[in-house]
């Protein structure tokens, strides 16, 4: 992992804050780089629909070999969970449990009111019908993200609730994820990955069932493939290649060094594409800060994900200058040490996840604390997020005008639709005027 350093100088050179997050942003590539060949594969699955998806999984995924059927039997999964060692089964517990909790205090009631023209309006909010809760894989086992999709579609009241997660050369998915997946009672499992997972659930083939939502995170091609077919498709948002970014105050003392260290670390084993940052109000603990991942990179130099990250620390002249570069960034992950920059939490506007204090490291949140670890990335905390029952409910109204609010409306309405050219509105509801019909 190549470790680039930014000087108060190198700071202002670049424009000030705002300047320093576009620099720390650029050093991870752009969802414009996959653009072509996630249409490319949409398309072919729109096209040819499950004979592209076993094609690709054969490409990508199984390295040449025949794929399995992409639905995961239900004994499969009985199995799966057999395998997993009872520690495990116990921390997966906790998790579902905490996010379970934190994912039903999400939710929101139906709403009633009655306006000035006579008029009811009921604010319905409804579960989508169906959900898909993508799995990324890779050289890592994504179970918590099995707990954080399916729990929290489950909280918002989804009750057909798919996995898909990639196969690797043997042309299965690992037993951790299927064993998690019955732990949170999923039925449907499919093995299927990248962007042509994503279009098969958007478009529904043979054995993969069409649904109305995806969430979760993803490479590039997933999340580019999510946005493509956002008008086909709900999706969570981009959860791409993720980030952290670390604001060390100078007050904090050698062991929180030691911790950012590690906590930088832990989010860099995410590999390519991952940008991990940090900015001390010190240049001595950005030394020092440099100085221990160095070491600490020492010990594991043949770690090829750690090497494949991204990494800059930065200095910031105060604390409010370094949330100033935070709330630019709008990072995935944000931690916050030391007393100054802990007092600031509230100036804080755009993280996917803030953690407020030298033992809030960010790899609690992505397993057991109970928020949600699928978060906006790529400085999409801007406008978007962490995973929750929203991203699985809509709101509808349902509207019940009687005779005499028809009358009122009607008279403020007609002239608004003759401004805008539109006669028939106009004459639709003035039809209605005196009407005696109640039709609440």
């Amino acid at each position: 992992m190549r470790i680039e350093r930014l000087t108060l100088d190198d700071a202002r050179r670049l424009g000030g804050p705002a300047g320093v997050a576009v620099h720390l942003r650029s050093l991870c590539a752009s969802p414009a780089s996959v653009q072509d060949a996630v249409r490319e594969i949409v398309e072919r699955v729109r096209l040819e629909g499950e004979a592209a998806v076993i094609d690709y999984t054969r490409r990508f995924d199984t390295g040449g070999r025949e794929p399995k059927p992409l639905l995961v039997l239900p004994e499969a999964l009985d199995a799966a969970i057999r395998q997993l060692p009872l520690d495990v089964v116990a921390g997966l517990q906790v998790a579902i449990a905490n996010v379970a909790e934190v994912a039903q205090a999400g939710t929101r009631a139906d709403a009633t009111l009655d306006l000035a023209q006579g008029q009811r309006i009921l604010l319905r909010e409804l579960p989508v019908g169906s959900a898909a809760v993508y799995v990324p894989g890779g050289r890592a086992l994504y179970a918590s993200t099995v707990v954080m999709g399916v729990v929290t579609a489950r909280a918002a009241g989804v009750l057909d609730v798919a996995v898909c997660a990639p196969p690797g050369p043997d042309g299965e998915i690992d037993a951790a994820i299927l064993g998690t997946c019955r732990l949170c009672g999923v039925e449907r499992v499919y093995r299927m990955g990248g962007a042509q997972a994503i279009a098969a659930l958007a478009y529904g083939t043979d054995s993969v069932a069409r649904v109305d939502v995806v969430v979760g995170p993803g490479n590039l091609y997933v999340q580019e493939a999510k946005r493509l077919l956002s008008a086909t498709v709900g999706i969570d948002g981009f959860a791409g290649p993720s980030d952290l970014l670390v604001l060390l105050g100078a007050s904090a003392g050698e062991r929180a060094v030691e911790l950012v260290a590690l906590d930088l670390l832990a989010q860099a084993e995410h590999g390519e594409g991952t940008l991990v940052a940090a900015v001390a109000t010190d240049p001595g603990l950005a030394e020092r800060l440099d100085s221990e991942l160095q070491a600490r990179l020492a010990e594991v130099d043949t770690d090829l994900p750690l090497r494949a990250a991204r990494a800059a620390i930065a200095e910031a002249a105060d604390a409010a200058q370094a949330v100033e570069i935070a709330n630019a960034l709008a990072p995935e992950h944000l931690q916050l040490v030391g007393p100054e920059l802990e007092a600031l939490a509230w100036s804080v506007t755009a993280a996917g996840c803030l953690l407020v204090g030298s033992g809030g490291a960010t790899a609690f949140s992505d397993y057991v604390a109970g928020s949600n670890h699928v978060l906006p990335t790529a400085g999409a905390a801007r406008f978007a997020s962490m995973l929750s029952p929203r991203h699985f409910r809509r709101r509808m109204a349902e509207l019940h005008i009687g005779a005499g609010a028809a009358t009122k409306l009607a008279r403020a309405g007609a002239t608004i639709a003759r401004l805008e050219g539109f006669e028939w509105h106009a004459r639709s509801m003035e039809a209605r005027i005196g009407d005696n019909r109640d039709s609440s």
